[in-house]
Protein backbone atom coordinates (compact mmCIF):
# COMPACT_ATOMS: atom_id res chain seq x y z
CA UNK A 1 0.00 0.00 0.00
CA UNK A 2 3.06 2.35 0.71
CA UNK A 3 4.58 1.76 -2.58
CA UNK A 4 0.95 1.97 -4.92
CA UNK A 5 1.06 5.14 -2.87
CA UNK A 6 3.89 6.81 -3.70
CA UNK A 7 3.05 6.04 -7.14
CA UNK A 8 -0.14 7.76 -6.88
CA UNK A 9 1.84 10.78 -5.77
CA UNK A 10 4.57 11.02 -8.27
CA UNK A 11 1.71 10.65 -11.13
CA UNK A 12 -0.21 13.55 -9.45
CA UNK A 13 2.79 15.70 -9.40
CA UNK A 14 3.68 15.09 -12.36
CA UNK A 15 0.26 15.93 -14.21
CA UNK A 16 0.37 19.02 -12.33
CA UNK A 17 3.71 20.21 -13.62
CA UNK A 18 2.57 19.15 -16.88
CA UNK A 19 -0.66 21.05 -16.69
CA UNK A 20 1.62 24.28 -15.32
CA UNK A 21 3.87 24.28 -17.94
CA UNK A 22 1.40 24.17 -20.89
CA UNK A 23 -0.27 26.75 -19.05
CA UNK A 24 2.57 28.69 -18.25
CA UNK A 25 3.55 27.98 -22.50
CA UNK A 26 0.10 29.59 -23.46
CA UNK A 27 0.69 32.58 -21.18
CA UNK A 28 3.86 32.88 -22.81
CA UNK A 29 3.06 32.69 -26.36
CA UNK A 30 0.13 34.88 -26.17
CA UNK A 31 2.22 37.56 -24.29
CA UNK A 32 4.99 37.02 -27.01
CA UNK A 33 2.08 37.35 -29.42
CA UNK A 34 0.53 40.72 -28.07
CA UNK A 35 4.05 42.53 -27.39
CA UNK A 36 6.49 41.27 -30.39
CA UNK A 37 3.65 41.81 -33.37
CA UNK A 38 2.77 44.70 -34.91
CA UNK A 39 -0.48 44.50 -37.67
CA UNK A 40 -0.88 46.82 -40.35
CA UNK A 41 -3.65 47.74 -42.57
CA UNK A 42 -2.40 47.71 -46.78
CA UNK A 43 -5.24 48.90 -50.01
CA UNK A 44 -4.16 48.02 -53.09
CA UNK A 45 -6.00 49.46 -55.50
CA UNK A 46 -4.91 46.19 -58.20
CA UNK A 47 -5.51 42.99 -58.64
CA UNK A 48 -3.52 40.59 -55.89
CA UNK A 49 -3.67 37.19 -57.91
CA UNK A 50 -0.94 34.44 -56.04
CA UNK A 51 -1.31 36.40 -52.95
CA UNK A 52 -2.76 34.16 -50.29
CA UNK A 53 -2.98 34.03 -46.13
CA UNK A 54 0.09 33.52 -44.50
CA UNK A 55 2.12 34.95 -47.61
CA UNK A 56 5.62 36.34 -46.81
CA UNK A 57 5.39 40.44 -45.88
CA UNK A 58 9.56 41.42 -46.72
CA UNK A 59 11.23 44.92 -46.22
CA UNK A 60 13.83 45.29 -48.42
CA UNK A 61 13.66 41.37 -49.01
CA UNK A 62 14.13 40.40 -45.48
CA UNK A 63 11.36 38.54 -44.23
CA UNK A 64 9.53 40.58 -41.54
CA UNK A 65 6.02 38.96 -41.33
CA UNK A 66 3.12 37.21 -43.02
CA UNK A 67 -0.22 38.18 -44.23
CA UNK A 68 -3.25 37.69 -41.68
CA UNK A 69 -6.51 38.48 -43.58
CA UNK A 70 -7.09 39.54 -47.10
CA UNK A 71 -10.57 41.11 -47.90
CA UNK A 72 -12.46 42.94 -50.91
CA UNK A 73 -13.38 46.49 -49.38
CA UNK A 74 -16.77 46.84 -48.34
CA UNK A 75 -17.24 50.69 -49.86
CA UNK A 76 -15.44 49.41 -53.14
CA UNK A 77 -14.91 45.94 -54.20
CA UNK A 78 -12.39 47.05 -57.35
CA UNK A 79 -9.86 47.48 -53.84
CA UNK A 80 -8.40 44.74 -51.58
CA UNK A 81 -7.37 45.05 -47.91
CA UNK A 82 -4.54 43.31 -46.51
CA UNK A 83 -4.02 42.72 -43.27
CA UNK A 84 -0.38 41.86 -42.30
CA UNK A 85 1.59 41.03 -39.01
CA UNK A 86 4.95 42.81 -38.99
CA UNK A 87 7.36 42.07 -36.16
CA UNK A 88 7.30 45.11 -33.67
CA UNK A 89 10.78 45.91 -34.03
CA UNK A 90 11.12 46.55 -37.83
CA UNK A 91 10.84 50.24 -38.02
CA UNK A 92 7.75 51.15 -40.56
CA UNK A 93 7.78 54.70 -40.98
CA UNK A 94 4.92 57.40 -42.92
CA UNK A 95 6.81 57.27 -46.36
CA UNK A 96 7.14 53.79 -46.16
CA UNK A 97 5.47 52.32 -49.24
CA UNK A 98 4.06 48.52 -50.10
CA UNK A 99 3.50 46.88 -53.14
CA UNK A 100 3.31 43.62 -54.90
CA UNK A 101 6.42 41.31 -56.03
CA UNK A 102 7.31 37.93 -56.78
CA UNK A 103 10.63 36.65 -55.87
CA UNK A 104 11.03 34.32 -58.75
CA UNK A 105 9.05 33.52 -62.21
CA UNK A 106 7.72 30.85 -60.60
CA UNK A 107 7.49 31.73 -57.33
CA UNK A 108 4.51 33.04 -55.29
CA UNK A 109 3.82 36.30 -54.73
CA UNK A 110 4.77 38.64 -51.37
CA UNK A 111 4.27 42.02 -49.74
CA UNK A 112 7.53 43.94 -50.07
CA UNK A 113 7.79 47.00 -48.10
CA UNK A 114 10.23 49.64 -49.16
CA UNK A 115 11.45 53.28 -48.50
CA UNK A 116 11.73 54.73 -44.85
CA UNK A 117 14.06 57.87 -44.36
CA UNK A 118 16.12 58.01 -41.09
CA UNK A 119 14.47 61.39 -40.55
CA UNK A 120 10.67 60.36 -40.88
CA UNK A 121 8.37 59.24 -37.70
CA UNK A 122 7.23 55.69 -36.89
CA UNK A 123 3.98 55.13 -38.89
CA UNK A 124 2.80 53.89 -35.66
CA UNK A 125 3.30 56.96 -34.04
CA UNK A 126 1.57 59.14 -36.32
CA UNK A 127 -1.50 56.82 -37.16
CA UNK A 128 -3.04 55.37 -33.49
CA UNK A 129 -5.04 53.36 -34.62
CA UNK A 130 -4.87 49.87 -33.68
CA UNK A 131 -4.34 48.60 -36.78
CA UNK A 132 -2.14 51.96 -39.28
CA UNK A 133 -2.27 51.62 -42.78
CA UNK A 134 0.51 51.60 -45.10
CA UNK A 135 0.49 53.41 -48.27
CA UNK A 136 0.98 51.28 -51.64
CA UNK A 137 2.87 52.30 -54.57
CA UNK A 138 2.38 50.21 -58.31
CA UNK A 139 3.91 46.99 -58.59
CA UNK A 140 6.21 45.86 -61.64
CA UNK A 141 3.34 43.27 -62.24
CA UNK A 142 0.64 46.40 -62.15
CA UNK A 143 3.49 48.35 -64.65
CA UNK A 144 3.62 45.60 -67.32
CA UNK A 145 -0.03 44.93 -66.98
CA UNK A 146 -0.51 48.86 -67.59
CA UNK A 147 1.71 48.38 -70.66
CA UNK A 148 0.56 45.42 -71.88
CA UNK A 149 -3.19 46.71 -71.57
CA UNK A 150 -1.93 50.26 -73.99
CA UNK A 151 -0.13 48.09 -76.74
CA UNK A 152 -3.07 45.96 -77.07
CA UNK A 153 -5.54 49.17 -76.89
CA UNK A 154 -2.94 50.40 -79.84
CA UNK A 155 -2.90 47.30 -81.45
CA UNK A 156 -6.69 46.98 -81.72
CA UNK A 157 -6.48 50.86 -82.86
CA UNK A 158 -4.26 50.08 -85.55
CA UNK A 159 -5.94 46.77 -87.10
CA UNK A 160 -9.45 48.32 -87.19
CA UNK A 161 -12.08 46.81 -89.58
CA UNK A 162 -11.50 50.23 -91.40
CA UNK A 163 -7.91 49.96 -91.24
CA UNK A 164 -7.54 46.15 -92.18
CA UNK A 165 -9.98 46.68 -95.25
CA UNK A 166 -7.31 49.69 -96.32
CA UNK A 167 -3.99 47.12 -96.26
CA UNK A 168 -6.15 44.55 -98.37
CA UNK A 169 -7.10 47.46 -101.15
CA UNK A 170 -3.50 48.40 -101.19
CA UNK A 171 -2.49 44.90 -101.19
CA UNK A 172 -5.03 44.08 -104.08
CA UNK A 173 -3.55 47.70 -105.91
CA UNK A 174 0.11 46.13 -105.52
CA UNK A 175 -0.99 42.87 -106.95
CA UNK A 176 -2.17 44.46 -109.76
CA UNK A 177 0.29 46.72 -110.61
CA UNK A 178 2.76 43.58 -110.49
CA UNK A 179 0.64 41.72 -113.05
CA UNK A 180 0.31 44.90 -115.36
CA UNK A 181 4.50 45.46 -115.28
CA UNK A 182 4.65 41.81 -116.07
CA UNK A 183 1.93 41.55 -119.12
CA UNK A 184 4.01 44.63 -120.18
CA UNK A 185 7.41 43.63 -119.83
CA UNK A 186 8.01 43.94 -124.14
CA UNK A 187 7.12 47.19 -123.59
CA UNK A 188 9.39 48.30 -120.80
CA UNK A 189 12.62 46.17 -122.37
CA UNK A 190 11.46 48.34 -125.76
CA UNK A 191 11.55 51.66 -123.34
CA UNK A 192 15.01 50.82 -121.94
CA UNK A 193 16.22 50.44 -125.48
CA UNK A 194 14.77 53.61 -126.78
CA UNK A 195 16.10 55.18 -123.70
CA UNK A 196 19.97 53.15 -124.08
CA UNK A 197 19.38 54.57 -127.97
CA UNK A 198 18.88 58.30 -126.54
CA UNK A 199 21.92 57.76 -124.01
CA UNK A 200 24.27 57.19 -127.16
CA UNK A 201 23.21 59.72 -129.11
CA UNK A 202 23.21 62.34 -126.49
CA UNK A 203 26.82 61.08 -125.63
CA UNK A 204 27.72 61.79 -129.24
CA UNK A 205 26.79 65.31 -129.45
CA UNK A 206 28.39 65.83 -126.19
CA UNK A 207 31.61 64.81 -127.93
CA UNK A 208 30.69 66.93 -130.95
CA UNK A 209 29.97 70.18 -128.76
CA UNK A 210 33.03 69.23 -126.81
CA UNK A 211 35.33 68.75 -130.31
CA UNK A 212 33.67 72.38 -131.61
CA UNK A 213 34.26 73.94 -128.39
CA UNK A 214 37.75 72.79 -128.39
CA UNK A 215 38.50 74.44 -131.76
CA UNK A 216 36.73 78.02 -130.73
CA UNK A 217 38.98 77.61 -128.22
CA UNK A 218 42.16 76.89 -130.66
CA UNK A 219 41.20 79.52 -133.27
CA UNK A 220 40.52 82.30 -130.32
CA UNK A 221 43.91 81.76 -129.48
CA UNK A 222 45.58 82.00 -132.24
CA UNK A 223 43.73 85.32 -133.23
CA UNK A 224 43.97 86.95 -129.86
CA UNK A 225 47.44 88.15 -130.30
CA UNK A 226 46.17 90.40 -133.88
CA UNK A 227 43.43 91.24 -131.71
CA UNK A 228 45.69 92.71 -128.81
CA UNK A 229 47.78 94.39 -130.98
CA UNK A 230 44.70 96.47 -132.89
CA UNK A 231 43.69 96.98 -129.71
CA UNK A 232 47.01 98.71 -128.21
CA UNK A 233 47.09 100.53 -131.60
CA UNK A 234 43.40 101.83 -131.21
CA UNK A 235 44.06 102.96 -127.88
CA UNK A 236 47.35 104.64 -128.82
CA UNK A 237 45.19 106.92 -131.67
CA UNK A 238 42.65 107.64 -129.26
CA UNK A 239 45.60 109.03 -126.68
CA UNK A 240 46.98 110.81 -129.55
CA UNK A 241 43.32 112.53 -130.48
CA UNK A 242 42.82 113.36 -126.95
CA UNK A 243 46.57 115.24 -126.24
CA UNK A 244 45.39 117.11 -129.99
CA UNK A 245 42.60 118.13 -128.47
CA UNK A 246 43.76 118.90 -125.49
CA UNK A 247 46.04 120.80 -127.15
CA UNK A 248 43.69 122.71 -129.50
CA UNK A 249 41.62 123.75 -125.93
CA UNK A 250 45.43 125.18 -124.61
CA UNK A 251 45.51 127.17 -127.52
CA UNK A 252 42.22 128.63 -128.19
CA UNK A 253 41.63 128.90 -124.16
CA UNK A 254 41.62 132.71 -124.33
CA UNK A 255 38.98 133.24 -126.58
CA UNK A 256 36.85 130.64 -125.13
CA UNK A 257 37.21 132.04 -121.70
CA UNK A 258 36.46 135.84 -123.27
CA UNK A 259 33.22 133.82 -125.22
CA UNK A 260 32.31 132.68 -122.00
CA UNK A 261 32.89 136.08 -119.91
CA UNK A 262 31.70 138.49 -122.53
CA UNK A 263 29.50 136.27 -124.88
CA UNK A 264 27.36 134.16 -123.02
CA UNK A 265 26.58 137.85 -120.57
CA UNK A 266 25.44 139.51 -123.75
CA UNK A 267 23.79 136.31 -124.71
CA UNK A 268 21.08 137.03 -121.99
CA UNK A 269 19.78 140.51 -123.62
CA UNK A 270 19.81 139.13 -126.80
CA UNK A 271 17.16 135.97 -126.10
CA UNK A 272 14.93 138.43 -124.45
CA UNK A 273 14.98 141.00 -127.34
CA UNK A 274 13.95 138.31 -129.63
CA UNK A 275 11.46 136.22 -127.29
CA UNK A 276 9.83 140.10 -127.49
CA UNK A 277 10.24 140.00 -131.11
CA UNK A 278 8.64 136.83 -131.84
CA UNK A 279 5.71 137.81 -129.63
CA UNK A 280 5.30 140.98 -131.90
CA UNK A 281 4.85 138.91 -134.93
CA UNK A 282 2.36 136.30 -133.81
CA UNK A 283 0.54 139.36 -132.52
CA UNK A 284 0.79 140.51 -135.60
CA UNK A 285 -0.18 137.37 -137.56
CA UNK A 286 -2.94 137.00 -135.81
CA UNK A 287 -4.06 140.54 -136.41
CA UNK A 288 -3.73 139.63 -140.22
CA UNK A 289 -5.59 136.80 -139.99
CA UNK A 290 -8.50 137.88 -138.04
CA UNK A 291 -9.08 141.41 -140.48
CA UNK A 292 -6.91 141.68 -143.11
CA UNK A 293 -8.58 144.62 -144.67
CA UNK A 294 -8.18 146.91 -141.85
CA UNK A 295 -4.21 145.88 -140.97
CA UNK A 296 -3.28 146.14 -144.15
CA UNK A 297 -5.34 149.44 -145.28
CA UNK A 298 -6.18 150.83 -142.01
CA UNK A 299 -9.93 150.73 -142.17
CA UNK A 300 -12.97 148.21 -141.56
CA UNK A 301 -13.90 146.50 -145.35
CA UNK A 302 -17.21 147.17 -147.06
CA UNK A 303 -19.89 145.87 -145.66
CA UNK A 304 -22.51 144.34 -147.72
CA UNK A 305 -26.09 145.85 -147.94
CA UNK A 306 -29.08 143.70 -146.98
CA UNK A 307 -32.75 144.69 -147.81
CA UNK A 308 -34.46 145.51 -145.34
Amino acid sequence: METRANYVLIGAFTIVVSVALLLFGLWAAKYSSERSWQRYMIVFDEAVTGLSVGSSVQYNGISVGSIDKLSLDPQDPRRVVAIIRADANVPVKTDTRAKLAITSLTGPAIIQLSGGSPGAPLLTAVDTRDTPQIQTSPSALQNITDTANRIVERLDQVLSDQNVAHIGRTLENIERISASMAAKDEGMEALLATARDAARSLDQTLQNTNATVQRVDQNLVRELPALISRLDSTLARLDSAAGNADAILGENRAAINSFANDGLAQLGPTLTELRALIRDLRQISDRLENNPARFLLGRDGAKEFEPQ
